[in-house]
């Protein structure tokens, strides 16, 4: 692809994850913002096709969007509730319109900046097997720090589980 074909993807993708960030923040149904979200992450995981990480990008679709978002969905529309209406409180003393005028007024000097900045590209080529360069890296160098992260997520999963089921006295 060209340069102009990466700038014109690039702002493609930039305006689907910031547009639907932003109807994360306003809309009142929680289940249209959890379904904004999926789109978000799908935004951002267009963005790393981009940069070439195509491994950071099937993750990105894998783990947030299928899983994270997803089960957000599914948990969201699956609770017994009479009505969803109105799920996200938005009682603030900020108006709304105030609130979308600075959002509005941000974005467009960020593209502004943007569109004024000049890009330069590297002259490395992109890393052709990053799956194996990744393992290599969390099985050598940072073997410590997954081991770290491992602990403490089954650690936060026992004390959801026991949260959820209850502690028998």
């Amino acid at each position: 692809m060209n340069e102009m074909a990466y700038t014109v993807a690039f702002f493609i993708f930039a305006g689907i994850v910031v547009a639907s960030a932003f109807g994360v923040v306003i809309k009142n149904n929680l289940v249209h913002s959890a379904l904004l979200l999926a789109l978000c992450f799908i935004g951002v995981s267009g963005l790393y096709v981009l940069l070439q990480a195509d491994f950071l990008a099937a993750v990105q679709i894998l783990i947030y969007n299928g899983a994270i978002a997803i089960v957000f969905v599914l948990g969201t529309m699956l609770t017994r509730r009479s009505t969803r209406h109105g799920t996200n409180d938005t009682e603030t003393n900020i108006p709304s319109r105030l609130v979308t005028l600075v959002s509005g007024l941000f974005v467009v000097v960020t593209l502004g900046v943007i569109a004024t900045t000049p890009w330069h590209y590297s002259s490395a080529g992109a890393v052709e097997d990053t799956p194996s360069l990744l393992a290599q890296l969390i099985l050598t160098d940072y073997m410590v720090a997954m081991e770290v992260a491992a602990v403490l997520l089954l650690a936060a999963m026992i004390g959801a589980i026991v949260l959820a089921k209850g502690v028998e006295e």
